[in-house]
């Protein structure tokens, strides 16, 4: 069973950075699509990114187009979310999921994704 770990949130000024990783245990990491999702208070999970088994194709939420990069290294079994020019917008709990269904065509829909890891919080405020 494939296992995901969160980590590098935080919290940052508006217009900082922060580099996420998503780090994959338990089963072949290179047959998944990958994405990031993420979840405000009070609101429902949204897609942020996602990246093909390959890592050759991506896609991005139009809110983040520009200043957010979705990468993947297969030998460390970690896909990582840049994020630069942050804004309090971005602020919300942070997740990695991957989907065996769409490896090729990545998608923002949570629900073709099967595995989830625990989430990791990301602040912007000044």
């Amino acid at each position: 069973q494939l296992q995901l770990v969160e980590s590098g949130g935080g919290s940052v000024q508006p217009g900082g950075s922060l580099r996420l990783s998503c780090t994959a245990s338990g089963s072949p990491f290179k047959y998944y699509g990958i994405g990031w999702f993420r979840q405000a208070p009070g609101k429902e999970r949204e897609g942020v990114a996602c990246i093909s088994s390959s890592g050759g194709t991506t896609s991005y939420a139009d809110s983040v187009k520009g200043r957010f990069t979705i990468s993947r290294d297969s030998a460390k079994n970690t896909v990582y979310l840049q994020m630069n020019s942050l804004k309090p917008e971005d602020a919300a709990d942070y997740y990695c999921a991957a989907d065996p269904i769409h490896p090729i065509i990545p998608t923002l829909d949570p629900l073709s994704y099967d595995y989830w890891g625990q989430g990791t919080q990301v602040t912007v405020s000044s």
